[in-house]
């Protein structure tokens, strides 16, 4: 998972992310913060929302930042956001295997609900303004039930601003499919939320 060298300066690593790493390197512990502080909304944002509770999210937030800092002399070239998204991804698929062992994400009860639509998972960011709002925690509801690769790329490009590349990356498929998991997502939740958005026309 962790390959390549010290890191470098390349194209597409953003210069505060090098420079703030570069400062680390040489031994300014502060820097490490700024970078923390830096990603802490995306980041967490998109672990709260694949796990049950906040609790669990902070543990996984926190992993997430100490097998970062344990490999960042592996980390060799590209964007930092994407490398933690990815590191962050694997945390969140190996709670969920501990709670449900030998279960996929994708396993469907007598239901037909599968394990990862009945996870509750809040909603961050924009629709935080309307919480207290029943479109608020619809959308909330809304983005919980998408199955749970869908939801991985929809919170990928929505709170992370992933561009799909990368995305595709960290899910290991192609960049189609990963465009298409987005169009599936949108579709899912234009449909569901299609009443809300009318009666807000009204």
């Amino acid at each position: 998972m962790y390959k390549g060298g010290r890191i470098n300066a390349c194209d597409n690593m953003g210069k505060t992310d090098k420079h703030w790493l570069d400062r680390y390197h040489e031994g300014d512990v502060e820097a490490l913060g700024e970078l923390v502080n830096s990603y802490r909304r995306p980041l967490y944002g998109f672990i709260h929302k694949m796990v049950n509770t906040p609790g669990e999210a902070d543990e996984i937030f926190q992993e997430t930042w100490i097998r970062a800092i344990r490999h960042l002399d592996d980390f060799k070239s590209g964007k930092l956001l994407s490398w933690l998204f990815r590191i962050a991804r694997n945390l969140v698929i190996d709670a969920a295997r501990r709670k449900r062992p030998g279960i996929s994400l994708d396993y469907r009860d007598e239901e037909g609900v599968s394990w990862s639509e009945r996870v509750p998972s809040p909603i961050t960011g924009p629709a935080d303004a309307a919480s207290d709002r029943e479109l608020g925690r619809n959308i909330t509801a809304a983005v919980s039930r998408l199955p749970v690769e869908q939801k991985e790329v929809f919170l990928m490009r929505i709170d992370g601003n992933l561009p799909f590349r990368e995305i595709a990356r960290i899910q290991g498929i192609s960049i189609n499919t990963a465009l298409a998991r987005m169009q599936y997502a949108l579709e899912k939740l234009k449909t569901e939320l299609d009443m809300e958005y009318r009666t807000l026309g009204r």
